[in-house]
């Protein structure tokens, strides 16, 4: 199959391209047209998955492969996404819409550096161990052990697919667990590819299943309520994790949710004006505002807030919004027509709660095919109390409200007072301050003088309603691993 000549995305289950009747559009979010159809998993679909991933673990050589013999299967599938990255690249803007230079550079990059990272983590990680006395005088040694899960239901975003697609994948594969995927019906594209890359490194049937479709009654639901899935891992709306939770309930599965977030960023007057002002129009207008970790609310100390909120406006005015590929494009439509509806409707609520709109808020005009695409403009907003709606509701899109501020004591408040705890920006010159400030963050991520940047082996996830759990590094390895403490008494 290739993707570049077949206008179906098909399935893959235990080592093969599978169609199914059930069918729906790919739509492009630039110009409106049909990128691809895709096929629609059902729950017959689902089971056979489930059953070829159990089949792949327990009775095929996957479940008796070394540390070292997955981690140079995972070096494989780097390799063959690097050898086909301008596809991957190709796949990622079709579905998304975002600049050519984005996906080249942030999404396809860090796929291959997902799967690189957690090879070479699984083959260095060692266990705990522990000498003792007993009571009796005699020695004791205690000792750690990781062993698969077993069945993986990976359910990924939107907003960055191949990205968070292969930060879930590739650890639950490291560890040794089969995985059935999901990844979201809005872009398909790049994990259908991976499944192709997949094949061609040859791993075993049934290891890796991709099945496409929606969330209720549809692949999704059926995911998660199989009861032969061990564990859930989830990257999207904090509603749906609420709903993924209740529907494993049950069944009392592993679960990790890396959900919405309502991330503030706090500019100091101390802090380099020009450093800042670039960092927050990165973090509140990188790929169309459609980032879990963007900074939807900005704090900026009384001295410097007018020029700062001017600078940023004229910045924000300036950036060029256009097709993936147009010429100095810095970014593109949102992900759908339908996610559309739902930013413009906030840009109405704001000016209905008493906002001033100080560049932005509503749709550019191109005059030709663009216009049946998912465009908005990046919008700055002054002027809401905290209580607002558009204050207090993650939007996702290209949009940030910017007030000011008098005292540490007072933004740390009001950047706490959330329901969302994933992400926070500080900006300081200030070294003191800046620990002291990010400490008293509730969040589970604080940058201090830069955004979206981070050590692959750290832990990430948030607090609140952002999420449960953490990923990344060690954290997911014990995630996709069942633990057994081992107690000899010598």
């Amino acid at each position: 199959m290739s993707l570049a000549t077949s206008p179906l995305l098909r399935h893959y289950v235990d080592g093969a391209f599978l169609t199914t009747d059930r069918q729906f559009d790919n739509v492009s979010p630039v110009d409106g047209r049909l990128v691809a159809k895709v096929c629609e998993a059902d729950a017959t679909t689902v089971d056979r998955a489930v059953r070829a991933a159990r089949r792949a673990l327990h009775e095929g050589p996957w479940g008796k492969t070394t540390p070292t013999e997955r981690a140079a299967v995972l070096h494989r599938i780097a390799d063959g996404i690097q050898a086909r990255f301008d596809d991957f690249v190709a796949a990622e803007v079709a579905d998304t819409g975002r600049p050519v230079e984005q996906a080249r550079t942030l999404d396809i990059a860090r796929g291959i550096a997902n799967f690189r990272m957690f090879a070479d983590l699984v083959k260095t990680a060692g266990n705990e161990m522990y000498d003792m006395r007993a009571a009796d005088g005699g020695d004791v040694m205690s000792y750690v052990t990781r062993k698969p899960l077993g069945v993986i239901g990976i359910i990924s975003p939107w907003n960055l697919p191949l990205l968070l697609f292969t930060w879930k994948v590739a650890p639950a594969l490291a560890m040794g667990n089969c995985v059935v995927a999901k990844p979201s019906e809005e872009t398909p594209a790049s994990a259908t590819l991976l499944a192709e890359v997949m094949d061609a490194a040859g791993v075993p049937p049934g290891v890796f299943n991709l099945v496409h479709g929606f969330g209720p009654d549809s692949a999704g639901e059926h995911l998660t309520k199989h009861p032969d899935v061990a564990a859930i891992t989830f990257t999207g709306e904090s509603r749906t994790g609420s709903a993924i939770m209740k529907a494993v309930a049950d069944g009392v599965k592993e679960i990790s949710f890396e959900l919405g977030g309502k991330n503030a960023a706090v500019v100091f007057a101390d802090a380099d004006f020009e450093r800042a002002l670039d960092g927050v129009v990165r973090s509140s207008f990188t790929n169309a505002g459609q980032v879990c970790l963007c900074s939807e609310r900005v704090y900026v100390e009384r001295p410097i807030f007018d020029r700062f909120v001017a600078a940023l406006a004229e910045r924000a005015a300036a950036l060029r919004v256009d097709a993936p590929d147009a010429q100095g494009v810095q970014m593109g439509p949102l992900v759908s027509r339908k996610h559309r509806d739902k930013v413009l409707a906030y840009y109405r609520l704001a000016v209905e709660e008493g906002a001033t709109v100080v560049t932005g808020g509503g749709v550019p005009v191109f005059g030709d095919a663009r216009d049946d695409g998912a465009f908005v403009q990046p919008t700055v907003w002054t002027g809401l109390p905290d209580t607002a709606r558009c204050v207090r509701e993650e939007i996702f899109g290209p949009v940030c409200h910017v007030a000011p501020f008098d005292t540490e004591d007072e933004v740390i408040r009001r950047v706490n007072d959330s329901d969302y705890g994933l992400a926070g920006c500080v900006w300081t010159t200030n070294l003191s301050r800046a620990h002291r400030v990010s400490r008293r963050f509730q969040t589970g991520l604080v940058w201090v003088n830069t955004w979206f940047l981070r050590d692959l082996r750290t832990p990430f996830g948030g607090v609140k309603r952002s999420g449960l759990g953490r990923e990344g590094g060690r954290h997911s390895l014990d995630f996709y691993s069942e633990i057994t403490n081992i107690c000899i008494k010598l």
